[in-house]
């Protein structure tokens, strides 16, 4: 098997020259690395990949820290760093950390060990338990939420909660319900801000009790909406923190008779793909998911290539999407 002296003699340069060729082209004449290629292909030299990487002290691998790798927003995202990472000649690694702090600490790791070159958290900031920012890791956070003390994107939930509830209200609803995510995801803080600053511009008091508290899944979609089947006074709207349970919802209240958007309006989060073909469409509010995730590798990238990027936060664009999910109330 050649070495790489071997693959030096041949091509009469230093090993050195050959090491830059490998690791650096750029920093070579054209003449000598066509000698360092041509020696390459005559020898059939195979290098080191791994010594290589060690020695440049770069891995030109990324770590995606997902929350919940089923959940179909965070696929579109981590499609989009997938599409900016293999054009720039880096791998991805997906760490599945079911929001567990252990498994957090263990890709964070990976970074600090070198085996990878930095990362980026699927998981929004939350000042009580955030690991990242951190010294000495590079890192991004995708799919944030106001106040990321860290290199982040995201949209602005707030007003795109107020663009629904607006919407809502533009209809004549006046009793509008929420399904939340957690209370304590900063998702759901923001979109829970977004709801109460629309209703109190329209004069409309805030209503615990019917702001149901889900977890982003289809199972407490559905769980929301027995609930509030069963409610006396039950609103003639419901804004739902994202697709799945606005979804399921729609399944729930007709299960029980409930027609949307006759009896009842629904809108979602998100804008996933089943959202335009489900029965009846779903107005929602469209995240440029894939574009979070471009937006994200762009920036890790930069960093990790010494390039500081201009800007902090990145607040990308978003589009409130009205289909047939909402109607005027009855009366």
């Amino acid at each position: 098997m050649a070495t790489i002296r071997d693959v030096a003699q041949e091509a009469g340069l230093s090993t050195g020259t050959v090491s830059k060729v490998l690791s650096h082209p750029e920093k070579v004449s054209k003449k000598n690395q066509i000698k360092v290629h041509e020696a390459i292909a005559k020898l059939n030299y195979k290098p080191n990949m791994l010594a290589q990487k060690f020695r440049s002290k770069r891995s030109n691998t990324i770590v995606v820290m997902v929350p919940d790798i089923a959940n179909l927003f965070f696929a579109k995202v981590i499609s989009g760093i997938e599409t900016v990472a293999q054009a720039s000649g880096f791998s991805v690694l997906l760490g599945d950390t079911k929001d567990s702090l252990a498994q957090e600490k263990e890709f964070i790791k990976m970074v600090e060990t070198r085996l990878a070159d930095g990362v980026i958290n699927l998981r929004p900031y939350r000042k009580s338990d955030a690991l990242l920012p951190k010294d000495g890791v590079l890192s991004v956070a995708a799919s944030s939420c106001e106040n990321t003390p860290s290199y982040s994107v995201r949209i602005d939930n707030v007003g795109a909660s107020v663009k629904v509830i607006n919407h809502l209200l533009s209809l004549g609803h006046k009793r509008i319900g929420v399904i939340s995510g957690l209370k304590n995801n900063p998702h759901t803080i923001d979109r829970l801000k977004g709801y109460k600053q629309a209703i109190a511009e329209a004069g409309i008091d805030y209503d615990p009790s019917i702001v149901i508290e889900g977890d982003f899944n289809y199972w407490s979609g559905l769980s929301a909406a027995e609930q509030f089947c069963k409610m006396t006074d039950r609103p003639t709207a419901i804004c739902c923190f994202n697709d799945e349970m606005a979804i399921a919802a729609i399944k729930g209240f007709s299960e029980k008779g409930l027609k949307v958007p006759q009896d009842i309006s629904i809108t979602g989060f998100d804008d996933m793909d089943v959202s335009k073909y489900i029965i009846p469409t779903l107005t929602t509010v469209a995240q440029p998911a894939e574009k979070m995730g471009e937006r994200s590798a762009e920036l890790l990238l930069a960093l990790i290539n010494e390039d500081t990027p201009s800007a902090t936060e990145h607040i990308l664009p978003y589009e409130f999407v009205i289909r047939e999910s909402t109607a005027p109330p009855r009366h």
